[in-house]
């Protein structure tokens, strides 16, 4: 057993039994049990969902259908609220901070208990999320099944699903110049060997999908970047990996997810736009859907929503990273989403287009490096949640009563008829255009009503 000896929260140094968590029947979250719906809950009852009923029937689906809750292994169970500028701050009693096995499963096994009590049906992780690295890929790999029939296990026994499985394509310093877009291709054949193991894995655990985030495919300078090259690799990636998912059998759907830089300077796949255009330059888009981040949308200069209302426009919205950020700090934070404003505009397109399935609401978030406590762990979570669940009913009541889609259609009415029926059909010329201004004169102004509309959203939220 590891001799790690943890800081404590007040700065001193504690021993802990990790043995005592060996145990399959261990609980490492004493006295939390299944979190309750309370809708009378008061201000500081913070263990209880004041919002969210996950039986509650909303435009024909329960809260959980639409929702589709989902945990992230790896801020949830690998974070340490370590930052550029601070040492981990966050320290479990069951993790001894070694990179053993034995750790592993400690880390496993709490983290369903933690889905359980919190009462979400998925999780997600990256390959090495939660399983050690080896010495070489065949040790790598057998630590990688050992860990997933432990997975499998535990998915068995609590009816934990995995939404989706990705790998970790850009920590390890093979990939400090990319994966599939680096120009060594020892490094391309290392990251397709990585992925195929991911994809075998998720199928195994019966992922609902799969995520592709290429937080190295990019560059810092264009000076010894060949962009071509690097983006017709990065296509046959893909193109690879859609033939494996079918020679194997895997039914889930491939996701990428955007992000406009960080930690590279300026990453390919820097918003929904980028990447659709992307997928059908090189006609992956039948195959390949967007799984999209707030935080990112936001990184990238856009509002909180844009991505995901561009994307879902497109039949292309998969799934959604549900976090947010501090846009005026101008980096990726991965705060719990709060917001119901936000989480209404989110919910409306999810509404509009029937549901997320396959994909989900995962929690991409992390608690920040001051809350320490581990019921600051399903207090985030929770307030999250309740914060989505808010903008469900919000976003079904905008629905239900239809006034801003009125508006909305009333705004666009001219193209119903004359002139502008033959312009959405596409049966007009720019001769005819013409001689219906020469015979109609200039058009008269039409108010965008702006704050009519933010005044029409506040009223519902």
């Amino acid at each position: 057993m590891s001799s790690f000896a943890p800081t404590s929260n007040n700065g001193s140094a504690t021993s802990t039994n990790f043995a005592a968590f060996d145990n399959e029947s261990a609980e490492f979250f004493k006295g939390i049990s299944t979190i309750p719906f309370k809708p009378d809950a008061g201000p500081t009852e913070s263990l209880v969902f004041k919002h969210y009923n996950s039986k509650q029937v909303v435009m024909g689906k329960t809260m959980e259908e639409w929702l589709r809750f989902s945990v992230c292994f790896w801020h949830t169970f690998r974070g340490t609220g370590a930052d550029p500028f601070g040492f981990p701050t966050l320290f479990r009693p069951w993790d001894d901070g070694s990179n053993s096995m034995a750790n592993a499963k400690r880390r496993m096994r709490a983290a369903f208990e933690f889905f359980s009590k919190l009462g979400v049906k998925y999780y997600t992780f990256h390959d090495r999320d939660i399983a050690p690295e080896g010495a070489n890929l065949a040790e790598t790999n057998k630590n990688l099944d050992e860990m997933v029939e432990l997975a499998a296990q535990l998915q068995s026994k609590t009816g934990v699903k995995l939404l989706w499985a990705t790998c970790n394509l850009f920590a390890h310093s093979r990939y400090m110049n990319g994966a599939s877009t680096n120009p060594d291709a020892h490094v391309f054949a290392y990251a397709a060997a990585q992925v195929k193991k991911g994809l075998d894995v998720a199928l195994k655990l019966g992922a609902e999908n799969y995520v592709f985030w290429g937080g190295r495919e990019g560059f810092h300078t264009l000076l010894n970047t060949n962009v071509r090259s690097e983006l017709d690799h990065m296509a046959t990636f893909f193109k690879l990996a859609i033939a494996y998912k079918k020679k194997i059998g895997f039914k889930g759907i491939f996701l990428i997810e955007p992000k406009p830089k960080e930690p590279s300077k300026h990453q390919y796949d820097y918003d929904a736009m980028t990447v659709i255009a992307f997928l059908k330059t090189y006609g992956l888009d039948k195959e390949i859907k967007l799984n999209i981040e707030p935080n990112h949308t936001t990184l990238a200069g856009h509002s909180y929503e844009h991505d995901i209302v561009m994307s879902s426009a497109y039949g292309m919205l998969g799934s959604v990273d549900s976090n947010t950020g501090s846009p005026d700090l101008g980096w990726d934070t991965d705060q719990f989403p709060m917001d119901v404003k936000n989480a209404t505009l989110v919910m409306q397109v999810i509404l509009r287009q029937g549901g997320l399935q396959p994909g989900g609401l995962n929690f991409d978030c992390k608690v920040r490096r001051e809350s320490t406590d581990l019921k600051d762990m399903f207090i985030s979570h929770i307030g999250a949640m309740d914060t989505f669940a808010r903008g469900l009913k919000c976003a079904a009541k905008i629905m239900e009563e239809g006034v801003m889609s009125q508006h909305v259609e009333e705004r666009y009415k001219s193209y119903r008829s004359g002139i502008g029926a033959k312009i959405e059909d596409g049966s007009t010329s720019l001769e005819e255009l013409e001689a219906f201004v020469l015979s109609n004169g200039d058009p008269v102004l039409l108010s965008g009503q702006q704050e009519h509309y933010e005044n029409m959203l506040n009223y519902y939220v």
